[in-house]
């Protein structure tokens, strides 16, 4: 076997690694930056108490956050699901958009703030 052949195959081989880990690590920022978004509008959410029975505007801000942070996190879990299925990134991805989602519905429903 010719010695410059086994050496452009490995050439090739890195070559063709090196879009993957560029892929990997974009795919990573994006996420990590979408994760960051929803996890301080969620917390935006938690954060959000009324004053007293008449504060009904915080109540509606509280709803509108819980709202927004779940449409975040759908969009952050498509997203998951667009990368993880071009091999970009592992499956464990898809735990932060379910989690967000999860705390934004509790906040929607069992934890919404009470007049």
């Amino acid at each position: 076997m010719n010695p410059g052949t086994g050496s452009s195959t490995r050439t090739r081989e890195h070559r063709s690694q090196a879009p993957g880990r560029l892929g990997t690590g974009v795919c990573a920022v994006v996420l990590s930056l979408g994760a960051l978004v929803t996890g301080y509008v969620v917390l935006t959410a938690y954060m959000i108490e009324p004053d007293g029975p008449w504060d009904t505007q915080a109540v509606t801000n509280s709803e509108v956050a819980g709202g927004v942070g779940l449409a975040l996190s759908a969009v952050t879990a498509l997203l998951t699901w667009l990368f993880v299925r071009a091999e970009w990134l592992r499956r464990w991805w898809y735990a932060l958009p379910v989690a967000f989602a999860v705390a934004a519905l509790l906040r929607l429903t069992l934890l919404a703030p009470g007049l």
